[in-house]
């Protein structure tokens, strides 16, 4: 039975991981090593190391993959393939060459399509119609090997990076079996990308939650607003900074740009095509309300729409 070493680390990457260990000899997992997470700064380990604790795998957690003596440990579990899954660290070309059959990625786009670390994000945020996973060969150069097998789903006028997320990581639980079965069997020989077609999806940073109704308009606005849920979220500036949970694009009604306004119960950020509707929202440090409660908290303090959003570029991150 092919021997597997499962290299990954977050929620994404525990669906493969499951699917590998049901069907292959999964000889070690490689993840991130635990981390102080929260206000507590509680040690919490990566969802990958949950889910392997529960069969006793070996599990390796080393800071680099480069320090010494870490290369001869992965010697030792003599993998037929390594499969990486959003595991957080590059492997040298060492690590590379070492098993027969290859690296394997799952990579969250269609290659060439959004290289790079948020290619969930990206094509929300680009209005792309679909998305979709790629299995390919690992090279040195990001994301640049050979396409192996690819599974294409139709991203809705309602879906969040988050919920793009969750589809594409049991698609790619899907598509690891036939590519590992075609690899050890010599079927699958992979394709060369075309560089022409070649984009790629930058990290995230905080900086990114700020909504600019000045400049974007409500389409533009409403991919933003699933693009960055859950993270890093998105936000308007009024006295303090008012988090937007959940919204809705309504092109067909105009309001002015960057002011906040009410229709027939409805609570509307004015863009310069089009607005969108406030569903749910957040004032920093309390509760999450909908469109009543937010007029209601207003009128407590003396206030009522419409009222003007701060600019974006006037807003400190």
């Amino acid at each position: 039975m092919l021997r597997v070493v499962f290299m990954g680390t977050p929620e994404f990457a525990v669906p493969s991981l499951e699917a590998i260990h049901s069907s292959f000899n999964l000889v070690a997992v490689y993840t991130q090593p635990d981390r102080p997470v929260g206000r507590g700064l509680e040690t919490r380990v990566s969802p990958v190391k949950a889910r392997a604790m529960q069969w006793g795998v070996p599990i390796v957690q080393p800071e680099k993959l480069s320090q010494s003596g870490q290369f001869e440990q992965l010697q030792q579990f003599k993998p037929d393939v390594i499969v990486v899954v959003a595991y957080g660290q590059i492997l040298r070309r060492n690590v590379l060459e070492l098993p027969p059959l290859g690296c394997v990625n799952v990579h969250s786009s269609l290659l060439p399509r959004w290289r790079g670390a948020a290619p969930i994000q990206w094509a929300l945020l680009a209005g792309d119609q679909a998305t979709g996973v790629t299995t390919m060969r690992l090279v040195q150069e990001l994301d640049a090997g050979d396409i192996l097998l690819q599974e294409k789903t139709v991203i809705s006028p309602t879906d969040t990076a988050g919920s793009v997320h969750d589809r594409l990581a049991e698609i790619g639980a899907r598509l690891i079996l036939p590519t590992l079965h075609g690899l050890a069997d010599k079927t699958l020989a992979g394709q060369s990308q075309d560089v022409a077609q070649v984009t790629y999806a930058s990290k995230l940073s905080k900086e990114m939650e700020w909504l600019d109704p000045y400049r974007e308009t409500s389409a533009q606005l409403d991919r933003k607003m699933r693009a960055l849920n859950p993270w890093p979220g998105t936000s308007l500036m009024l006295d303090q900074r008012l988090k937007v949970k959940k919204a809705h694009l309504r092109e067909n009604i105009q309001g002015q740009p960057g002011v906040l306004f009410e229709k027939t119960g409805m609570v509307l950020l004015g863009t310069p095509q089009g607005s969108l509707e406030l569903q749910v929202v957040q004032w920093e440090g309390k509760k999450s309300v909908d469109a009543a409660g937010f007029l209601n908290g207003l009128r407590g303090k003396g206030q009522k729409l419409p009222l003007k959003v701060g600019q974006v570029d006037q807003v400190a991150p």
